[in-house]
């Protein structure tokens, strides 16, 4: 594995441009145009015009309507990198890491990054938005026939699991949404801002037990685009440059197994130490986490597998006070995550990320900002991808 100081300082990639359109209840657009704009304001917000890009790397959510057609919408020509990726909540690290691979090997300059989709329609119940359109057939039907529909089903049984093997609350999982509301309160683009208590969460009606709605992530229309470049050309642009340090990637290709880890170990047992040795960091280094929480169960798992605390032991991490809200020790999700802010798969906690390492977060920034740990996940603990970035000094 390559480390940090094994690349050229002048060709070390650096994220130097964040795009984020309005996130949540929004129609009218369509996920083309939501990517679209995306790609255009992460490049106002870099000081770069569009011409200046020259790989694009698109990733679309539960509609799968942004496709590789953005390239014209944007006018980009001659690109020498184009490609759509798919690890599902993994894809946004993939996509960075690929880009930050592109930049330093020279194959490409200026990556643009993005994803988009437009899952919410006038009318419709948030809910419909991952409604399954047709009955599957074969063992995937049998499974719809025994209640095992959609995600939620399948991170209960593995919450459970969990809960079973180590003693793990509904409580403690609750402990994660209220800081994450918190942290959202002070996000003026969070979805929900208002507080909420552990009593609230409690109270909050059931989806799939153990899950209540406030364990839950949100459903939102929106886009979020990066454009990733080398060192050398961040120094020149219009904001503070966010360094690629480190990356891994972990698939364990275990879905669906008897008598497996299930709901015990995820990858980023794996792709957690090794991101962090390539960045030649420890995790006594990490000052701020942004997690993939589709479900506070995931971010309490991460929580374990990355190391902050001992397997079995994220229960009584999460619900210690002073930890995880604002204000502690840990500062985790600090622009509300996907459970309070808005829901763009991995990009939700990129996006904060960059935030973050940039010193930009207002009333939520996190007094220390230098080293901050970034994960995606995608399918049912299937897929993993870190990222660890670095603020001012790792520049």
């Amino acid at each position: 594995m390559s480390t940090r100081g094994d690349r050229p300082a002048h060709r070390r990639a650096a994220i130097v441009g964040l795009g984020l359109t309005e996130m949540g209840k929004v129609y009218g657009s369509t996920a083309q145009q939501f990517a679209a704009q995306a790609v255009k304001r992460a490049a106002d917000d870099a000081g770069l015009r569009l011409s200046e890009i020259d790989g694009l790397l698109v990733s679309a959510g539960v509609t799968r309507s942004v496709d590789l057609s953005l390239q014209v919408d944007l006018g980009l020509h001659d690109l020498r990198l184009l490609t759509q990726m798919q690890s599902f909540g993994s894809t946004a690290g993939a996509m960075v890491q690929y880009a930050a691979m592109a930049v330093e090997s020279g194959m490409a300059d200026t990556v643009a990054c993005v994803f988009a989709d437009a899952p919410l329609q006038p009318g419709r119940s948030t809910g419909s938005a991952y409604a399954q359109p047709a009955v599957p057939r074969g063992w995937a039907g049998l499974l719809d026939a025994s209640g095992f529909a959609g995600p939620s089903t399948f991170y209960a049984l593995a919450a459970r699991r969990h809960m079973q093997t180590y003693g793990t609350t509904s409580e403690q999982l609750g402990s994660i949404a209220v800081a994450q509301r918190a942290w959202a309160g002070m996000n003026p683009l969070a979805q929900l801002r208002d507080p909420i208590t552990l009593a609230d969460h409690q109270e909050s009606r059931f989806v799939v037990e153990p899950f209540h709605l406030l364990d839950c992530c949100l459903v939102s229309n929106g886009g979020v685009a990066v454009i990733v470049t080398t060192a050398d050309r961040a120094a020149s642009l219009a904001q503070p440059p966010v360094s690629v340090m480190g990356w891994a990637q972990a698939h364990p290709g275990k879905r669906m197994r008897r008598d497996d880890d299930f709901g015990l170990v995820s990858g980023a047992a794996q792709s957690g130490p090794a991101a962090l040795k390539m960045a030649g960091v420890t995790i006594d280094d990490v000052d701020v986490l942004e997690l993939y929480d589709c479900y506070t169960y995931t971010a309490l798992l991460t929580l374990e597998d990355y190391g902050f605390c001992g397997k079995g032991e994220g229960g009584a991490f999460v619900s210690e006070p002073g930890v995880l809200g604002p204000g502690g020790s840990l500062p985790l999700n600090t622009g509300g995550g996907q459970l309070s802010s808005y829901y763009m798969w991995g990009m939700t906690p990129l996006s904060e990320a960059v935030i973050q390492a940039r010193g930009q977060g207002g009333e939520r920034q996190a007094r220390r900002h230098e080293v901050v740990l970034v994960s995606g996940n995608g399918g049912y603990l299937d897929f993993h991808s870190t990222l660890v970035l670095g603020g001012a000094s790792h520049s």
